[in-house]
């Protein structure tokens, strides 16, 4: 337990934000099944960060949308994308 606290301490000083796998998943699974077009699924990650007390750039969740959507969500890269869009607040 004391290994992963220091993991989590040195990620949050560096400024990365680790969003839960199952979290990830959820969101991913919701944007695959929406049938939503990148305007609509840039609303739907707006919306997960919003939740989890971050703001968001409208434009900057729009392109990052179109790029997860043409790659079909991969989890990793959600969470790279996400860790990039998270602004904290």
């Amino acid at each position: 337990m004391r290994g992963k606290r220091k993991a989590m301490t040195t990620e949050r000083a560096m400024g990365i934000e680790k969003f839960s796998e199952a979290d990830l998943a959820s969101l991913r699974q919701e944007l695959l099944h929406a049938h939503l077009d990148s305007w609509q699924a840039a609303d739907v990650i707006s919306q997960y960060l919003v939740t989890r007390g971050y703001g968001v750039s409208t434009p900057a969740a729009r392109s990052t949308a179109s790029r997860l959507e043409s790659e079909g969500y991969p989890v990793d890269r959600m969470q790279a994308e996400l860790e990039q869009l998270a602004r904290v607040m």
